[in-house]
Formats: structure tokens, C-alpha cells, sequence
């Protein structure tokens, strides 16, 4: 890749430029973002001359044409509302694209993109980062050794393995605010029976039994992409897929007294959404980024541990079988790597779409409009093992065996 165009400089943003400028196929990034402020110390947070930074307004299909000028590449880090027009630019300046979130809101748009990329000989790679992204790659790598898929689950958890120095906290996502909350409060869609059905926000609770250290935790279905790319992408009969995530009671309050609209309020003669007033007083995730160090890389992964679980049911050979994998988190240890190898050990979002990038520009991913599942699973995890971050995950099969 000689150029690539990375577009927001928020919490995935910086570690995505950090990872790319220590590629060798990599000869120019830049970063681009409103706040250029932002961005800037992003670059010196980096400290490498391979990156430039541009104000770059993401809702001006213009200004992300003239940033991506003989870019091989996009790979967007910014808000979902942004992903069509990027799209649009990538198109007329013959980039490949990359996000990490966001799938196509209707049939007929999803058909136009895809055949305008077939037909450009470009690929919109969509979804890749952890989840969406390394879970999906992790259902592909399970549905590979079947001849039919009957269901695929996941489930997501983290939990504290430290006491709260407070006694009362504030919100903090770990990634974009604004998504985290309005994916808590967008209706949940679950295929199920073959059609996608809609269910209310923290339906379907359900105590998951985790791999320790995260163990037991309660669970709900999440607005996510992954029931929405799964079953167009699979096929193999496929007849149910859901997503299930924490149920955090911070958020739920938040959804429920209203601060996830849009819909301007009278507050004393002013209108003002409340989901503009939440955005200005929530801690910015960036803000790990721009100070991590090697040392606070290995405190994070002794205060907190997460797991990322897929289920997947089908059948072998004319026999039922199961595959539930678990990727469990970073060590401490695992953590310092990292950050040595990248300036970041902030990679689950990021590392995949950079491999993503590697893929499209390879010619390794198809072309049109792709989820992660649409790729060769064991090169995706090779080659992030040959960029020095091998993803690694549990594998446990169940088979039923009837004997007469």
C-alpha cells in the first residue's frame, strides 16, 4: 500500500495510524479529521513521517475526494452517518474502502454499491473491526468445517478485575459515545426462522457462563451487524444468528430518561438534543490513546478482562455438531508486546481493519461489497500474525452421535 487515507482521529483512528505507519508496504498515511487540533497530536503522539494530517470534514464528499487522491485505500474510523458519503469518494477516486462498523440500511442500496465496486474492480470491505469484524471471521472459521449451519450466537463480555477506586462512576465507553449509546437504544435484529425480526432494546436476557476470568455475566441482544452480514454471507441454510452484549445499567438509564434523541428540547427558550448535551460531557476514549504507555498498556490488562465467544451449530458429515470459540483477552505481558511493536496496544478495532486494507490492496478479498466472513479465515488471522499480533482463540466441538 503506498498511500492510505485513514479518516477520524478518535479512539480507533490513532491506533489504526500507529499500526500502519510501522508496515514496510506502507510509504504514506494521512489523517484526516475536523479537529485538526486532534489530529495533529495524534501525528506527534506517532512521531513518524510517513503521516500527514488534513482537516477533513467527513460529510463533504469533496473534501474526502481531494484527501484521497491516489489513495490505495480508505480506511474510515469515523462515525457511521459518514459511511455512505466515503463510500461515494472512494468510488470516484478508485480507493478501495474499509470501516469497522455500519451496514447498509436497504436491499436496493446494498445491490447499487456492490455492483458499482464489482464493476470498478474495487472492494468496500465493511465491518472489520472486533465485533463486528474478528467475531465474524471466527463464525466463518467454524462454518468452514460444515456442510450446514443451522444457528451462530455470539456473545461479548468484559468485566473489572479491580474494585472501582470510586464509589459512584460516570459513562465511559471505551469507543465512540455516540454509537455506543444509540446501538443500546436501536431496536436489536435477530435473524431468526430465515427473516429478520426486530425485538426491543435488553430483550432476550439471558446469564452467559464466560470463560474465566470474565465468568457468568448477564447478557441481551445488541443492536449489531453481525445477525444482518452473517446470514446474507454464509448461507449454508443458516436459520438463526443473534448478538448478545452486557447489559449496562449506566447506558439503559441513560436510553431510558431520553439522552439517546436526537429531538430537540426546550431547556430555558433553547432547543438542544439531548444527545449533543450527553456527547459534550462524556470522557472522549481518544484520550487512552494519546496517553498510553507501555506501562499503562499492562495496568489496563490487569484492571479489566473481556471475552468474545461464537457458537456455532450445524451439522458434519450427516452428524450435528457444535463449535463454541472463545478468544480471551490480552495479558499484561501480551499488552508491553504490543505496544513495543505497534505504540499501541489498543489493536482489536484497528488490526483488523488494517488487515482488512492488506486484503483489498492484495487482491486477497473479493470484489463489490464484502463482510469479514467473505474472506479466507486463515489467511486474515496469518497475516496478522505475520504483522506480529497472532490472534489467537479456544476451539471446543461437540458431536451428536447416534449409534444403531
Amino acid at each position: 500500500m503506498k498511500k492510505v487515507l485513514v479518516i477520524g482521529a478518535g479512539a480507533q483512528g490513532g491506533p489504526c495510524v500507529s499500526i500502519l505507519a510501522r508496515q514496510e508496504d506502507v510509504s504514506k498515511i494521512v489523517l484526516g479529521d475536523i479537529d485538526i487540533d486532534l489530529a495533529t497530536r495524534v501525528k506527534n503522539k506517532i512521531k513518524s513521517d510517513k503521516v500527514t494530517v488534513v482537516r477533513l470534514n467527513a460529510s463533504k464528499i469533496r473534501e474526502i475526494e481531494q484527501a484521497s487522491s491516489g489513495a490505495d485505500v480508505i480506511i474510515n474510523l469515523t462515525l457511521c452517518e459518514f459511511n455512505e458519503n466515503i463510500i461515494e469518494a472512494a468510488l470516484n477516486t478508485g480507493s478501495h474502502y474499509v470501516d469497522a462498523a455500519g451496514f447498509f440500511d436497504s436491499e436496493s442500496q446494498f445491490e447499487k454499491t456492490n455492483n458499482e465496486f464489482k464493476k470498478a474492480g474495487l472492494t468496500a470491505f465493511t465491518c472489520c473491526g472486533a465485533s463486528p469484524g474478528i467475531t465474524n471471521v471466527m463464525a466463518r472459521y467454524a462454518c468452514d468445517k460444515m456442510n450446514k449451519v443451522d444457528e451462530i450466537r455470539i456473545r461479548l463480555c468484559g468485566r473489572a478485575l479491580e474494585k472501582p477506586k470510586e464509589i459512584v462512576s460516570g459513562w465511559e465507553p471505551t469507543w465512540s459515545p455516540e454509537i455506543a449509546l444509540t446501538d443500546y437504544a436501536d431496536k436489536p435484529i435477530v435473524f431468526e426462522n430465515g427473516e429478520y425480526k426486530e425485538y426491543p432494546p435488553f430483550s432476550g436476557s439471558e446469564e452467559y457462563p464466560f470463560p474465566e476470568p470474565v465468568g457468568p455475566a448477564s447478557v441481551a441482544y445488541h443492536s449489531h451487524e453481525e445477525p444482518l452480514t452473517l446470514p446474507r454471507f454464509i448461507g449454508k441454510g443458516i436459520r438463526y444468528c443473534d448478538f448478545k452484549y452486557p447489559i449496562d445499567p449506566i447506558a439503559g438509564a441513560l436510553v431510558k430518561m431520553g439522552f439517546a434523541s436526537y429531538k430537540p428540547i426546550d431547556v430555558k427558550g433553547n432547543k438542544v438534543a439531548p444527545i449533543h448535551v450527553l456527547m459534550k460531557l462524556v470522557r472522549q476514549p481518544v484520550a487512552t490513546f494519546l496517553s498510553e504507555s507501555e506501562e499503562t498498556a499492562k495496568l489496563r490488562a490487569t484492571a479489566d478482562a473481556y471475552s468474545i465467544v461464537v457458537e456455532v451449530k450445524g451439522a458434519s458429515s450427516g452428524e450435528k455438531v457444535t463449535y463454541t470459540l472463545s478468544m480471551p483477552s490480552m495479558t499484561a505481558e501480551q499488552n508491553a508486546y504490543l505496544f513495543k511493536k505497534f505504540g499501541t496496544a489498543e489493536i482489536m478495532v484497528a488490526l483488523p481493519s488494517v488487515i482488512a486494507a492488506k486484503m483489498c490492496v492484495s487482491g486477497e478479498a473479493p470484489n463489490g461489497v464484502i463482510a469479514p466472513e467473505c474472506v479466507d479465515p486463515a489467511r486474515f488471522f496469518k497475516i496478522g500474525a505475520d504483522m506480529g499480533a497472532p490472534l489467537k482463540f479456544h476451539e471446543v466441538s461437540s458431536r451428536e452421535i447416534s449409534i444403531s
